[in-house]
C-alpha cells in the first residue's frame, strides 16, 4: 500500500479510523475507522491509559481481530477478513508498522485491554509508500492514497506544517458508552500538542466513524461518495447502507 498521509478505517495512516451514541443508538465509545454494534451507555468505569510500545503488538493485534478488521466497512464489502481467511497480513502490517512512534495510546482496565487509539504524526508535503501484496486490501489503499491526495487538509490550515491523525479509534464492546473513546481522544490532543502538531485529522470509511467524529467536535472537511470513485470506469466499493460516503474531518488544537 501506499499512503500520504493518516486515516480511518482510521488507515495513516489512513485507513486505520470511530463509532458512538449519535442520534439513535450510535455510542460513543466504538470504533473510529470502523463500524461496531452501538451499544447503550452504562456508568463510567476505573481504567488507564499509557502509550503503546512494540511490546504491545501482538495484544493490540489479537485486539483489532476481535474487535475492528472484520466489521470495517471496506474490510467487510471485499471480504477481506473471513472465517476461511481470518487473517490479513499486509492489513496488520499496515496498521500496526508505527507502534514505537510514541502517539499510540492503550486503555486498559486491571491489566486488560479494553480499548486503542492508533495515532501517527505526518507534516505537509511528506508522503508515505506502503508496498502491498494482497490484491483486495490494495484496493483500499488506492482509495486512500486518493482521498489523501484529493482531500489534503492543509489546505485549510496554511499557518500549520504538522498534524495529527486517528488512524483507529476503537472500544472492546463490553465497555463501550463508559467514557474510554473520549479520554482517549483527549490525551490524544495533549501529544499532539506536545509533539507541535497544529490539528488533527480523521478518515471515516464508516457511517459511525463520522456520527463519532461530529460528536468530539471535528468539523468535516472532505466527502466521496463511494459510487463516485471508479477504476477503469466501474466502481470499487458498494458497502452496506448506511455506509455510502468517504469523509475526512479535522479539528484545529492551536
Amino acid at each position: 500500500m501506499t499512503m500520504p498521509y493518516p486515516p480511518s478505517f482510521q488507515l495513516q495512516e489512513k485507513f486505520e479510523k470511530l463509532s458512538f451514541q449519535y442520534e439513535s443508538q450510535i455510542s460513543e465509545d466504538s470504533a473510529i475507522s470502523g463500524c461496531s454494534t452501538p451499544s447503550t451507555p452504562t456508568s463510567p468505569i476505573d481504567f488507564e491509559i499509557k502509550i503503546a510500545t512494540n511490546e504491545d503488538k501482538e495484544k493490540v493485534r489479537e485486539f483489532l481481530q476481535k474487535f475492528f478488521y472484520k466489521d470495517e466497512p471496506l474490510n467487510l464489502y471485499l471480504g477481506l477478513i473471513t472465517d476461511e481467511n481470518p487473517r490479513c497480513m499486509d492489513l496488520e502490517r499496515f496498521t500496526l508498522k508505527d507502534m514505537d512512534n510514541g502517539v499510540n495510546l492503550l486503555a486498559e482496565q486491571n491489566g486488560k485491554l479494553i480499548g486503542v487509539c492508533l495515532n501517527g504524526t505526518f507534516e505537509r508535503g511528506k508522503m508515505e509508500n506502503f508496498e502491498c501484496t494482497d490484491a483486495k486490501f490494495s484496493k483500499i489503499v488506492s482509495l486512500l492514497d486518493y482521498v489523501a491526495t484529493e482531500s489534503d487538509p492543509f489546505k485549510i490550515y496554511p499557518g500549520i506544517d504538522k498534524a495529527m491523525t486517528v488512524k483507529i479509534l476503537s472500544v472492546d464492546g463490553s465497555f463501550r458508552g463508559k467514557g474510554i473513546a473520549k479520554d482517549l481522544m483527549i490525551k490524544t490532543r495533549e501529544l499532539a500538542r506536545q509533539k507541535g502538531c497544529g490539528f488533527i485529522t480523521v478518515d471515516c470509511t464508516s457511517h459511525y466513524t463520522a456520527c463519532a467524529a461530529k460528536k468530539l467536535g471535528f468539523k468535516l472537511h472532505y466527502t466521496l461518495n463511494y459510487e463516485d470513485y471508479k477504476v477503469d470506469g466501474k466502481t470499487v466499493f458498494r458497502p452496506a447502507h448506511p455506509h455510502k460516503e468517504l469523509t475526512v474531518y479535522t479539528q484545529r488544537i492551536i
